[in-house]
């Protein structure tokens, strides 16, 4: 047990358990970076609570020196809001995928982030289901061929972060996994955030879907491939930041400063708190090849928390009722007998 003296390092958080992820699978270095983050945040280990549902990400548990529980298939939000609500003095996280939490898991999801409970969700994104082998998820990309779509998904694939922006949670960021700086900073930001928030971690599938995010990933496309956000700053992009984002007829457009016209004003400016989410909703749609993949912190703005209320509630209802007796509360009204 550690104390609340105690200097926490990245090893306080390795459980000594063995790591059982393919090489070269992008969770290694999300829980690297996990591992670096909780010793910053002053919280000990057994103060903290990682869940999980069912995948490859949901091994997650195990690598980490902290409580945890390994849930069901798409429950760990459920899980992890009934944690909260017992004992809000616990940090508790959930730790989904593309597939555990954007199918099976969508509704669960969607009420944990719409109730802004205070716990961290961490959404990995390989684009494919991993564990199970190879069949498309629900962020496929539309003609994506696998074991369960040999002639390629005709489905459209959802996109978390617009999910998220429109269950209203109130922190939304996205990192790609092969940026280990700036992974490490919004999860750091994630973790300080008072309410539900929601990172997809982008990340690749060495085994299923190597290659998925290349574009990202490869250093010499970066400066076209990636828009980083920042609050207050104007959204660029390109070499020497000669490009930019605006929008025109409520739609995106590239704003490029080397060519004649363009004004530098059309660029817009990011503001993650903004109370109306559709500036960043806008950001979030950019996809290539037309638009760079907008990383950051879309949304970071405070409203009260569902566990806080909660509480507060029930120490309402006590002090206008008295302490309630479950044993009378059972024995109340018609009882039936069973012989």
């Amino acid at each position: 047990m550690s104390t609340a003296t105690t200097e926490l390092t990245p090893k306080d958080f390795r459980s000594g358990q063995e790591v059982r992820w393919c090489p070269g699978c992008g969770d290694h270095t999300i829980l690297t970076q996990v591992r670096k983050v909780l010793p910053t945040l002053g919280v000990p280990p057994e103060k903290i609570v990682f869940v999980s549902g069912i995948g490859c990400s949901s091994r997650f548990p195990y690598y980490v020196n902290t409580y945890g529980f390994h849930g069901i298939h798409g429950r760990a939000p459920s899980i992890a809001m009934g944690i909260k609500c017992a004992n809000p003095a616990l940090s508790v996280w959930v730790v989904t995928g593309d597939g555990d939490g954007l199918s099976i898991g969508t509704n669960h999801l969607i009420h944990a982030m719409r109730r802004n409970i205070d716990i961290n969700i961490l959404l990995f994104n390989n684009r494919i289901y991993g564990l199970t082998k190879g069949q498309y998820s629900p962020t496929s990309e539309f003609g994506t061929r696998s074991k369960s779509s040999p002639w390629g998904s005709i489905e459209q694939p959802l996109s978390p972060i617009r999910m998220a922006l429109a269950a209203e949670a109130t922190f939304v960021a996205r990192a790609v996994y092969a940026d280990v700086a700036h992974l490490g900073i919004v999860l750091e930001a994630a973790a300080r955030h008072k309410g539900v928030s929601f990172v997809e971690i982008l990340q690749n599938c060495s085994v299923f879907n190597d290659g998925a995010y290349t574009n990202l990933i490869d250093r010499s496309q970066a400066e076209d491939s990636r828009v980083h956000l920042e609050h207050g700053q104007p959204v660029r992009f390109g070499a020497a930041g000669r490009k930019g984002i605006g929008q025109r007829n409520m739609a995106p457009c590239v704003i490029d400063l080397d060519q004649e016209g363009s004004d530098e004003r059309e660029i817009l400016i990011h503001d993650t708190r903004a109370t109306s989410p559709a500036l960043a909703s806008l950001l979030a749609s950019l996809e290539p090849p037309a638009f760079p993949t907008a990383l950051g912190i879309f949304r970071d703005v405070e409203k009260p928390t569902y566990d806080a209320l909660l509480t507060s509630r029930a120490a309402e209802v006590v002090a206008k009722k008295g302490q309630g007796d479950l044993d009378q509360l059972l024995q109340s009204g018609t009882v039936f007998e069973v012989r």
